[in-house]
């Protein structure tokens, strides 16, 4: 993507089409590396009331392309999480465009970013410098498991 590429701070009226890339993405990745009451997990924990609640505390940003929003990340201290880009437009470098901007503002104040990842994400963590620093398993509905990593990166 060689356009204008601008991240901002998501408005309120943008948080159903967050909530539609969130879920979007959980249902095309996440069934390839988790079971379904993972899945509905994932889907339960990004609600609509969260992200409406995280926009009115300005956690949330957007990553927009010729207008249309086509990522999200959002943080809290030095916390990372909910980085999610609609699946068509994986690969194209908005993830990592999200990633850096939420490592550059939270840098400006923390020595470490931390986050939690999901097995289809961690892969990109770990080559963006971030290391295993914890293991969780959360039991789900049917008796799945849901399973990750919490990580950290260190400032250079």
């Amino acid at each position: 993507m060689d356009k204008i590429q601008i991240i901002f701070k998501a408005k309120l009226e943008e948080a159903k089409t967050i909530k539609r890339i969130c879920d979007n993405t959980i249902k095309a990745i996440y069934p390839k590396y988790y079971p379904k009451g993972a899945v509905k997990f994932f889907i339960d924990f990004h609600s609509i009331e969260k992200i409406q609640s995280d926009i009115m505390e300005g956690n949330v940003y957007v990553y927009k392309y010729n207008g249309e929003i086509l990522g999200t990340v959002s943080f809290i201290d030095n916390h990372i999480y909910r980085l999610f880009v609609e699946p068509e437009n994986q690969g194209k470098g908005i993830g990592k465009q999200l990633i850096i901007y939420a490592e550059w503002m939270i840098l400006k104040k923390y020595d470490n970013i931390e986050l939690d990842a999901s097995f289809p994400s961690k892969a990109m963590y770990l080559k963006n410098g971030y290391k295993e620093i914890e293991y969780h398993k959360i039991e789900t509905e049917n008796e799945d498991f849901l399973c990750f990593d919490v990580m950290r990166k260190k400032k250079d």
